[in-house]
């Protein structure tokens, strides 16, 4: 057993602004598993998390709601919360970024950040919005792209053409959270000098702190350069005032990091602990974040810069994960595969899916995929089937024939000796984040369990009276090994864990692997977990599929509801716009765009190719052989990727864009009238 170590945990902080949903959960589980593991050993490990509640996000989607700021992250806190509890996620301390803790550091770290000249400040011209009083982010002005025209594009970069510029650069730009006309407004932003952190950071980077591909993607953006970070944004927005800059508020980013510092130190305030033991420069206890893969910027320059300078100490491992597909695709709301944390939880047992994940996490970031009919299969037959299955066959036999109560012998040494000697390479497996091998290598300690009780036929033994005692001694090994494989299982499965403990009449720690329960009491036996019916999984992915006609069903209000209606126009007008039925042959994804799909139609014979920007909502699979509606006579445009020969029609809202579909016994070529 290696020497007690000190340890804290943390996992990228879920924003205050939605549900959780499957994909956050890998996250949680994965980190989770770890911690476990961890306080099984024996080593002093803490979990802190919180809501990530700061932004301009927030503050939008609380007066579209008609509340403040504060009500709205305090609901989504409970919710968040509740979600942590239900899904087994053993959080030591879960808080808030809008806290007078997070407020303190935030303010100390910049004030040595500027006392250590990594801040500069200067003017910098944005898009406005004039109507709202609210500087817009790119992502909130769309308009014509002023290189190619093409419509409808984002503020920083055209999906058409490729051409980057500035959202005041934009042909006619409207602000989609009020429709207003934005204009160029200069103001005052504060920057860290970021760049002066380069070599520094190269090094941190070589020390292992984070996976090989990660260290690979850092070093690309460390050679080609760094740039000063905008930490600064203007009123009106939800967060932190920045000391002595009236009107100017911490950028959410520079905030949400050091709320693992706030949870910590409010866990350290409640329960006693020694908050500078942990967080000083070159202390000797570990620190470990984990994070999905889209946000390692943030994590492993910009934070390890910002402790640096504040002279706290950095990060011992950023450990990132991959995205989570489902059936191998992304996760589709019109699919039913957008599932919400709480929609899985209404229909299925929460450690099915912490197993299932599991048996998938390595310590690379590849993507997880959750295929539904593999994860009914996996959970039947490797818990319920194999480990528990076990114990049900085993407990009757030491119940009715001795009582309860286990022989003084290990029938088996040898068989005894293999499993418990697999503590070793599963603990490094755990450690490393290596789940799926450490499921992989006690799976096969217990199919040899299996293998060994029906060789020797217990209930065959039974019927003889001479073999009672060979019954007896089977049996309580194969409680034995039951108590094992439930030993290494304790960290992915804590509540069935904690019924098999019930049922041994002990409590399992990783030390319990070295000794053998032998003359021990036992309690009778309960089942300890359930089949997974394929009714409730499909249950759930059409309960998910409602949970998206009520969205869309929602009268739109907010800024949608507010965007002006497009000049009046004349008949003579609209009837020169051909609407025809297309049947879409085939779709595909276009190298190097972020939002087009290109699609192939067929318009009665005729052959239109179309890039069409619903990528964000569709997988291309997903569409070829469904008709849609286009127009026709749309002058053909030549973008970067091709002629585009039409257009399709859709609707959009916040929550995607939703192509529209004739009706039943439509065909293609038809004229839509």
């Amino acid at each position: 057993m290696p020497s007690k170590r000190q340890i804290l945990v943390t996992n990228a902080l879920p924003y205050a602004n939605a549900a959780l949903h499957l994909g956050h959960i890998l996250e949680y589980t994965q980190t989770d598993v770890w911690v476990r593991f961890q306080k099984m050993r024996g080593h002093e490990c803490y979990y802190v998390s919180a809501d990530d509640a700061h932004g301009t996000a927030i503050m939008l989607k609380a007066d579209e709601k008609g509340i403040s700021a504060e009500e709205h992250i305090a609901h989504m806190r409970a919710i968040h919360e509740a979600d942590f509890r239900d899904f087994l996620i053993g959080v030591d301390n879960y808080h808030s970024t809008h806290s007078e803790e997070n407020r303190e550091f935030s303010e100390l770290i910049y004030n040595r950040l500027k006392a250590n000249d990594h801040i500069a400040q200067r003017s910098i011209t944005q898009a406005f919005d004039p109507e709202k009083n609210l500087f817009l982010a790119d992502r909130y002005v769309k308009g014509a792209c002023p290189k190619c025209k093409a419509d409808d594009q984002y503020g920083d970069n055209c999906e058409a053409c490729g051409a980057t510029y500035s959202p005041v650069d934009l042909i006619n730009p409207i602000s989609v959270i009020s429709g207003a006309t934005p204009i160029g407004k200069e103001s005052v932003h504060y920057f860290f000098k970021l760049p002066e952190f380069t070599e520094f950071l190269k090094e941190w980077v070589s020390r292992g702190t984070v996976q090989k591909e990660v260290a690979n993607k850092l070093g690309e953006w460390l050679d080609s350069g760094l740039q000063e970070w905008d930490i600064s944004r203007d009123a009106p927005y939800f967060g932190f005032e920045i000391p002595d800059a009236p009107g100017k508020y911490f950028y959410v980013w520079l905030d949400a990091p050091i709320g693992y510092m706030a949870s910590f130190k409010n866990l350290c305030d409640r329960d006693g602990l020694d908050f500078d033991h942990f967080w000083k420069k070159d202390s000797p206890t570990e620190l470990y974040h984990f994070i999905g893969k889209d946000i390692v910027n943030f994590h492993a320059l910009f934070w390890p810069a910002m402790l640096k300078s504040a002279e706290y100490r950095t990060p011992t491992k950023i450990c990132v994960h991959g995205f989570v597909t489902v059936n191998g695709k992304k996760m589709s709301k019109s699919r039913g595969t957008f599932i919400n944390a709480r929609c899985y939880l209404d229909h299925l047992n929460p450690e099915y899916l912490r197993y299932y994940y599991a048996s998938k996490l390595s310590g690379t970031i590849e993507d997880i995929d959750l295929n539904l009919e593999d994860f009914i299969q996996k959970v039947n037959s490797d818990l319920v089937g194999k480990v528990v299955n076990i114990a049900s066959r085993c407990a009757k036999f030491i119940a009715n024939g001795n009582d309860g109560v286990l022989s003084s012998t290990i029938e088996n040494p040898e068989l005894w000796a293999q499993v418990s000697g697999a503590a070793d390479t599963i603990a490094n497996h755990y450690e490393n984040r290596d789940y799926g091998k450490a499921i992989r290598e006690i799976m096969a300690q217990a199919d040899a369990a299996n293998e060994y009780i029906a060789a020797k036929e217990p209930w065959k033994l039974n019927k003889d009276e001479s073999q009672q005692q060979s019954v007896q001694d089977i049996c309580s090994l194969g409680i034995n090994l039951f108590r094992l494989l439930l030993t290494y299982l304790k960290p992915v499965l804590p509540a069935m864990t904690e019924a098999g403990e019930a049922f041994l009449n002990d409590n399992l720690t990783w030390d319990s692997v070295k000794h053998p329960l032998v003359e021990h009491k036992i309690n009778p036996f309960k089942p300890l977990m359930q089949r997974i019916e394929k009714e409730r999984v499909d249950a759930m992915v059409e309960a998910s599929k409602e949970d998206l006609a009520k969205e869309t069903a929602k009268p739109i209000s907010g800024p949608l509801a507010d965007e002006p209606l497009a000049d009046e126009i004349g008949f003579d007008d609209f009837i020169k716009v051909d609407l025809r039925v297309a049947l879409i042959v085939s779709a595909n994804h276009v190298e190097g765009a972020d939002k087009l799909l290109q699609l192939n139609l067929d318009i009665g014979g005729e052959m239109r190719q179309v890039f069409s920007g619903i990528k964000s909502s569709y997988d291309p699979a997903d569409l070829e052989g469904r008709l849609t509606v286009m127009v026709a006579n749309l002058a053909p445009r030549k973008m970067r990727f091709g002629m585009s020969e039409g257009m399709v029609l859709a609707a959009a809202d916040k929550q995607g864009i939703y192509l529209l579909e004739p009706d039943s016994g439509a065909q293609p070529g038809q004229r839509v009238t």
